[in-house]
């Protein structure tokens, strides 16, 4: 432990402090967000489940409705980032909250009246959308006041393994209140959820540091690119940027293709491929467990740069699978350690984007990387099909997995020295001194 203890820093600042707590606020705003995951995961697929069963919208409209509240959140997103930038978080966390709880308990009353429309869920899938980028910028931002440099990855952990264990619970509960209650009876507890958390973040104590100020003379243009300007200036972030944008939108091609290939060509049955959704929740569960202790071993920055390599070796193995019980194997196994590689990766790579991003431009860097994401993961889907329909699906499940280790060629492999302090906090705005 002392040898690990005096090991040079890597680029995602010191070691994590395994000995000491976190801060006591830190563990408010995470049962914050534990009550919003938990009823988001619990209400996944809810909209679309209301769009099919309770207004009888066609495949082409669900679709619609998906890719439609991705792109109208980012159009709504882009202006608000330098909004919200220099306003106090909490209040934009706890309005984030609300506005997605009144939009969700929205739709079991229309249904109820006998007045729901597709329009209505369109909406609410947008505010819904919208509410996410924003709750989740703001609380990277005022994440960074509360916890100490040196624990942000453990802190990181605790939300990643509180998203895995959402992820992995809420499609079997969901599924069963479906089943016994009603089609919106999950939209009810997914409201609930947000509600608990915006009530939640207004237990947290601690008072709230002012805000960065805002240049007076800002063109309103610079200030909506300012996050991607600031991205791609860092001579490490936009290597990270790039990173996620490939391999995200990679594995968003594969997912629809795996659904059309277990159940289409290989013919398992639905209970066989909810097991393939769910069980591999649990390798993320224990790799988010193990990134703190796996960093204090090995480092930060080996710990980054190992789990986004070996996450990217996973997926083509489900070009392999074949009928049966060993073909279910393949994908299990190959999801499984496919998770577990980014429950490890994550909360590492929050942390390094975090320490090296300036606190007068959190908000706008993560509404840049969240709109950045949903602009680009629907043209990947929209690539897988049609890859699929020019060379079949197994074919462009292989095309994307070969898509992934590229995708690890971008990680900032030659950062470890010139990363390894963390961006100064600057003021009015500008980046002027980068740690190189």
């Amino acid at each position: 432990m002392r040898t690990a203890a005096r090991r040079p820093e890597g680029p995602a600042g010191p070691r994590p402090d395994t000995a000491g707590r976190l801060p006591p606020d830190f563990y408010r705003l995470w049962s914050a967000f534990t009550a919003g995951q938990l009823g988001s995961a619990i209400g996944a697929g809810a909209l679309p489940l209301a769009a099919i069963l309770l207004v009888g919208a066609s495949d082409l409209q669900v679709t619609l409705m998906a890719a439609g509240a991705g792109v109208a959140a980012a159009a709504i997103a882009l202006p608000l980032g330098p909004f919200l930038e220099f306003r106090r978080k909490r209040p934009v966390m706890t309005g984030a909250g609300i506005t997605a709880c009144a939009a969700l308990i929205s739709v079991p009353i229309a249904a109820r009246f006998g007045v729901l429309t597709y329009a209505h869920l369109c909406v609410t899938a947008s505010v819904q959308t919208l509410c996410a980028v924003v709750f989740n910028a703001a609380r990277d931002a005022h994440l960074k006041t509360l916890v100490p440099q040196g624990q942000r990855v453990r802190a990181g952990s605790r939300l990643e393994t509180t998203f895995w264990t959402s992820t992995t619970l809420g499609g079997p509960v969901g599924g069963l209140l479906v089943t016994v209650f009603g089609t919106t009876t999950t939209l009810i507890v997914d409201s609930l959820g947000h509600l608990v958390s915006a009530l939640g973040i207004r237990r947290i104590r601690t008072p709230e540091s002012p805000p960065a100020q805002r240049d007076g003379n800002r063109p309103t243009a610079a200030g909506i690119r300012a996050g991607w300007t600031y991205l791609f200036a860092h001579p490490t972030l936009h290597r990270l940027f790039w990173n996620a944008m490939l391999f995200g939108g990679s594995l968003v091609l594969i997912s629809p293709l795996l659904a059309l290939l277990m159940l289409r060509e290989l013919g398992f049955p639905p209970w066989q491929y909810g097991l393939a959704l769910g069980m591999p929740g649990l390798g993320g569960l224990l790799g988010s467990w193990c990134a703190p202790r796996l960093v204090a071993r090995f480092g930060a920055h080996t710990v980054l740069l190992g789990s986004g390599t070996l996450r990217t070796c996973w997926p083509g193995l489900l070009v392999l699978a074949g009928l049966g019980p060993l073909g279910l194997a393949v994908v299990l196994v190959a999801e499984t350690l496919l998770l577990f590689c980014a429950g490890v990766f994550n909360p590492v790579f929050a942390a390094y984007r975090t320490n090296h991003t300036a606190d007068d431009h959190m908000v706008r860097v993560g509404t840049a990387w969240s709109i950045s994401a949903r602009c680009v993961q629907p043209a990947f889907i929209a690539l897988g099909g049609v890859l699929a329909t020019a060379i079949g699906v197994r074919a462009a499940i292989g095309v994307a997995a070969l898509a992934l280790p590229v995708s690890a060629a971008l990680l900032p492999w030659g950062g470890a020295r010139r990363d390894a302090e963390p961006t100064p906090v600057t003021t009015g705005g500008r980046r002027d001194n980068i740690a190189l």
